[in-house]
């Protein structure tokens, strides 16, 4: 075996930034190897105590958990996830676009969390709780047909004589998710999907939850039928990024608002956790009126962590390499010291995130050396976090639907704003219901302005109506140009909305119709989610935490958007779109396109991984970018580290004959 020094200088820095960024607890898988139970267990414990009231009376209580940035709230909210999902069903809430549909996001989010599968379970959360229902409990449910939908119905209303919304179509759908043909449909209705009329026949119900009074009352309904079961914590966090008052700040009072009538009109059996940066607290505090704060039954407050629990963080960190070593190190923080912890915290306290980027910074000055101490190259470290976050929305999002309009076109606002296209303003349309599906913006090389709508929904009434809006807003010169984003069809000669698309987008020659593809809505999730991160105070590049303004000026100068269709489309990139031969499928596998895969970013990713470890052992190095293109085997792998060779770009070190102990670095031209 090597030695510890031999292990360091071939490893990737277990240390890595690109780890430090949480989010979507169903989203980010954390490692349990990396926990350190010491840390924040005082409020784990304090969680479970409210959360064991909230199983025992049902009673729905509100927790406040503040803490600095990098203090490990989103991390502590995966943490509560893994360790009581046994015991409660977990919803993570998005930052909400738009505060007039805050309760049918709300919905979407806890449906789409229900459908997840919690660890260590063959059954997605709804699954679980449906299979726990009395009601489910009785029979062979293969052979269920309409009768016994019927009885299941009775049984239901039976059980639950008042206080359920919209009763026969409620509990119909839940029948409905146990049928494998149509559990997909009527999840969808659940989250509140627009459907269309042929999907709400097969479902037996006769709209949509269209409206914020339904998307709360169903969510009251969940509440209600859970009682049964075990509660649900919905945890809302990344607050920062969350819809914005017309005077510019963010709109907490809007989730207060929601919060208050979950307590006032007794919906049952949830914990409802609201994390918040203590700055962001402390600063919009007096904006929510005092009958709402009132409404918090605890506030937490995440304390700093201790010298001892710092040296645990580390050690979490350097086992792995320890591991490999040969002789094992004498200290469990080797090559770090405790004394490092002492001079650099001598009051004895710290914050997690600080304590894992100083032990970046040391392990890779005890690896290269003076080189370490050279700027690090921000542009290259951003791209690797991209591509871990590309990768990652490419596992989870198979759909465009997955996302509502209001988050699309939110998600469109952001990628504009990168790319400076002017003053955007939100919500164009002349329509209360569907002007949050849409934007504008001035050109500075045109007079009039420029709007996109984006409306996927499938339903045709729908339709119809972002249809009048366009028409309406175009005949009175509110935009120069239009272009209407959807992939869902466009109905039929004789439909009143088909007429209007025809009039409005046919000729293709001043305002036109967008099919996106899947990929670009990758590429505007993918930018989502580090803007997320990012006004959280959680995305840490080349061991900076970005401002918004810096994370979109590293984005024009790394380029990350050129490749995307949808922004060529729109005509606000005019890079070539780069055809992606290879494609992550939700089970993971690698769907081919083309047996010759595109070896250009694989030669930027071996590139930028060099630039910002500086030295890596060259099975790391291919190890590594097989992680990330899974679509080439080794062998090409090394054919493309030697061309790298040949173009003087890289350089390899150490004895051909044994490849297991060699070392790659960049050359000094590069």
């Amino acid at each position: 075996m090597a030695t510890i020094d031999q292990v360091i200088r071939q490893a990737v820095n277990p240390f890595d930034p690109a780890t430090f960024k949480p989010g979507n607890f169903w989203h980010e898988q954390q490692d349990p190897a990396l926990h350190v139970a010491s840390i924040h267990q005082d409020v784990i414990e304090r969680v479970e105590a409210v959360l064991t009231q909230v199983g025992q009376d049902h009673r729905t209580r509100t927790l406040l958990l503040s803490g600095d940035s990098g203090s490990g709230k989103s991390h502590l909210l995966g943490r509560l996830k893994r360790t009581f999902n046994a015991n409660a069903f977990f919803a993570y809430i998005d930052p909400f676009p738009d505060s007039e549909a805050i309760w049918r996001h709300i919905l979407r989010y806890t449906v789409d969390s229900l459908v997840q599968t919690p660890e260590q379970q063959q059954e997605s959360q709804l699954l679980l709780w449906l299979n726990s229902l009395s009601a489910f409990q009785h029979g062979d449910r293969s052979g269920w047909g309409l009768t016994k939908r019927q009885q299941f119905i009775r049984t239901l209303k039976k059980a639950y004589p008042s206080g359920i919304y919209n009763a026969n179509e409620f509990f119909g759908v839940l029948y409905d998710l146990i049928d494998p043909d149509r559990y997909a449909i009527a999840c969808e209705w659940l989250r509140g999907d627009d459907l269309d009329e042929d999907s709400l026949n097969l479902l037996n119900v006769k709209q949509a939850i269209d409206s914020e009074d339904a998307a709360q009352k169903i969510l009251a309904n969940i509440g209600k039928i859970t009682v049964e079961t075990r509660p649900i914590v919905l945890c809302f966090d990344q607050l920062d990024n969350i819809a914005r008052t017309s005077n510019g700040v963010i709109d907490l009072q809007a989730l207060f608002n929601v919060n208050s009538s979950i307590h006032n009109q007794g919906l049952k059996n949830f914990l409802v956790i609201i994390s918040i940066i203590t700055s962001t607290w402390k600063q919009h505090t007096d904006r929510i009126q005092q009958a709402d704060r009132v409404r918090i039954d605890e506030s937490i407050q995440l304390k700093p962590i201790t010298l001892n629990q710092a040296e645990a963080l580390w050690a979490s960190r350097l086992l792995p390499l320890h591991q490999q070593a040969m002789p094992s190190p004498h200290s469990a923080i080797y090559p770090l010291t405790r004394q490092t912890l002492e001079q650099k915290y001598p009051g004895g306290k710290t914050q997690p995130r600080l304590v894992l980027e100083l032990g970046r910074r040391l392990l890779q000055r005890y690896k290269v050396g003076a080189a370490a101490d050279r700027p690090e190259d921000a542009i290259a470290a951003l791209k690797l976090v991209w591509l871990q976050e590309f990768n990652q929305v490419q596992d989870r999002i198979s759909r465009i639907r997955q996302l509502s309009a209001p988050e699309l076109i939110q998600m469109v606002r952001e990628v504009l704003s990168v790319l400076q296209v002017g003053e955007i303003r939100p919500k164009f349309l002349p329509s209360p219901t569907y002007a949050n599906q849409s934007l504008s913006y001035q050109p500075s090389s045109q007079t009039g302005r420029v709007a996109i709508a984006w409306n996927d929904d499938p339903n045709m009434l729908s339709f119809y109506h972002v249809m009048n809006a366009c028409r309406r807003a175009i005949a009175v010169d509110l935009c120069q140009t239009l272009f209407l984003i959807r992939s869902e069809g466009v109905g039929k000669p004789g439909n009143k909305g088909h007429e209007f698309y025809q009039q409005l987008f046919a000729r293709g020659d001043r305002h036109y119709h967008i099919q996106p593809d899947l990929d670009s809505v990758h590429y505007l999730a993918t930018y989502h989610s580090l803007v997320n991160a990012t006004y959280a105070g959680e995305l840490v590049v080349a061991g900076k935490t970005p401002t918004i303004d810096e994370l979109e000026a590293l984005m024009r100068e790394a380029d990350l958007l050129q490749s995307c269709t949808l922004l060529k489309n729109l005509k606000v990139v005019s890079g070539r779109s780069r055809d992606r031969k290879s494609r992550r499928q939700p089970n993971g596998k690698v769907a081919q396109a083309n047996s010759q895969p595109d070896v250009e970013p694989i030669q930027a990713f071996l590139l930028d991984l060099l630039k910002t470890h500086r030295l890596l052992g060259r099975q790391v190095l291919a190890q590594t970018a097989l992680g990330q293109f899974p679509q080439v085997n080794e062998a090409e792998i090394d054919r493309l580290i030697q061309d790298l060779t040949a173009l003087n770009q890289i350089q390899v070190l150490g004895d051909d004959g044994d490849r297991a102990a060699q070392l790659v670095c960049l050359t000094a031209a590069v």
